[in-house]
C-alpha cells in the first residue's frame, strides 16, 4: 500500500479528537494553526478555546485592542503571533469585508501566514492539494524514506518541499496534511517513536538502517545570546508601582514591564535612581529603600537568548503619577518573565 493510502488509513482511525479538527471555517483553521506554531497541543488548547469563546468570528477579534489580545495570549509566547493575528483579523474583517482569500497564493498575502499556514487552510478549507511542512512533516519523511539532508538547509528545505508535494492526495489534501502531521506528533514522535506498532516500520528506511534517532538531520543554530537585566520594581506606600509599555521591534514589543538596567555588574543605588527618574519621573529622594527580591538569578530561556534576570524592590516615600496598583499593573498584558515575578512578589511581600 503507497505511503499515502497508510497514513489516511492510520489517520481515519487515530485521529485525535481535537475542537478545530472537522472544520473547514478558514477563521477557526487559521487561529488554530498560528496558536500551534512551536507550541504543544496541551499548551494551545486552552489559548484556543478562550479565543474562541471571546472572538467567535473574524470580526470580533478585529474589534478587540491589540492590548487586549496580548493579554488573553499572555503566556503563549512568541507575542509577534498575536500582534500579527490581530493586524490579520483587521484587515481580513475590515478590508476584506470578512472573507479570508481562498487560495494558497491569496493567503500568503496576509501578514503573518507563511507557506506553512496557508498550505494547511488552503487545503483544509478550501481542496486545494498544497503539501504541508513543518517539523512533524520533516520528521516523518526523513525517516520513512531515509533523508538525511538537513532540513534547516535551503537544498533540504527544497528537498522536502518537492517529496511532500509528489505524495498529497488530491481527492483528500486536507485530511492527507493532517494525517501526516497527527503521525508526526503522535506516532512518529522526536523521541521514542512507536516503531514497533508503526503502520509504516515495513518499508521505513531509517528503521531498517538503525538511523531512527539520527533523523532528522538539522543545522546546529547560533547559541543562544546571553543578557543580564535588573528589573527596578518601584512599590508606593499605596502599593503602587509603574510599568513600560515596549513599543519598539523585538522581543515583547506591545507588552509592559518594569524600568530595566541592562548591565554585566549589579547596578548601584544611583544608577538605579538615575533609571527610575529618567523612564518614570520618580525623583532621587523619593526613593526610602532598595532589596534585592532575588539573589540567585532568574534564567529565563527564549528561543534565541536567555535572560538573566535579577528583580529589585525600590521602595518609594511617594508614587509618581504615573503609578497604577499592582492590581491594574497585573491586569495589563506581561512577559510571563514579568507576570510569574508579580504573582511571587505579591505573596512574598505584600
Amino acid at each position: 500500500m503507497p505511503f499515502s493510502d497508510i497514513i489516511l488509513q492510520w489517520y481515519d482511525q487515530n485521529k485525535r479528537d481535537l475542537p478545530w479538527r472537522g472544520s473547514r471555517d478558514p477563521y477557526v483553521i487559521w487561529l488554530s494553526e498560528i496558536m500551534l506554531q512551536q507550541t504543544r497541543v496541551a499548551q494551545g488548547m486552552p489559548y484556543f478555546l478562550d479565543f474562541m469563546e471571546h472572538y467567535p468570528a473574524v470580526e470580533d477579534l478585529a474589534r478587540a485592542s491589540e492590548e487586549e489580545v496580548l493579554k488573553r495570549w499572555e503566556g503563549l509566547g512568541y507575542y509577534s503571533r498575536a500582534r500579527n493575528l490581530h493586524h490579520t483579523a483587521r484587515h481580513v474583517a475590515f478590508t476584506l469585508g470578512g472573507a479570508f482569500p481562498q487560495s494558497y497564493k491569496g493567503l500568503l498575502e496576509l501578514k503573518g501566514v507563511g507557506p506553512y499556514t496557508a498550505a494547511a487552510i488552503a487545503s483544509v478549507c478550501f481542496g486545494e492539494a498544497v503539501a504541508v511542512v513543518d517539523g512533524n512533516v520533516y520528521r516523518v519523511l526523513s525517516r520513512y524514506f531515509g533523508v538525511d539532508l538537513e532540513v534547516n538547509s535551503s537544498e533540504g528545505v527544497r528537498y522536502f518541499r518537492e517529496l511532500a508535494a509528489s505524495l498529497i492526495r488530491e481527492d483528500r489534501p486536507g485530511d492527507y496534511n493532517q494525517a501526516v502531521m497527527e503521525f508526526g506528533a503522535v506516532q512518529c514522535t522526536p523521541k521514542s517513536p512507536s516503531c514497533q506498532q508503526c503502520p509504516l516500520s515495513g518499508s521505513c528506511r531509517a528503521l531498517e538502517t538503525g538511523k531512527v534517532r539520527e533523523l532528522p538531520v538539522k543545522r546546529r543554530g547560533k547559541e543562544a545570546r546571553l543578557r543580564r537585566l535588573h528589573y527596578l520594581v518601584p512599590v508606593g506606600p499605596g502599593l503602587e508601582t509603574c510599568l513600560l509599555r515596549r513599543t519598539g521591534p523585538g522581543i515583547w514589543q506591545g507588552l509592559f514591564e518594569f524600568p530595566c538596567l541592562e548591565t554585566e555588574s549589579e547596578p548601584t543605588r544611583d544608577s538605579m535612581a538615575a533609571c527610575l527618574q529618567t523612564t518614570t519621573g520618580v525623583p532621587q529622594e523619593s526613593i526610602a529603600d532598595i532589596r534585592c527580591f532575588n539573589a540567585e538569578p532568574i534564567v529565563h530561556k527564549l528561543s534565541h537568548q536567555h535572560l538573566v534576570t535579577t528583580f529589585w524592590i525600590v521602595f518609594l516615600d511617594r508614587a509618581p503619577a504615573s503609578a497604577v496598583s499592582l492590581e491594574e499593573a497585573r491586569s495589563r498584558p506581561l512577559p510571563v518573565l514579568i507576570a510569574n515575578f508579580m504573582d511571587t512578589v505579591k505573596n512574598s511581600y505584600f
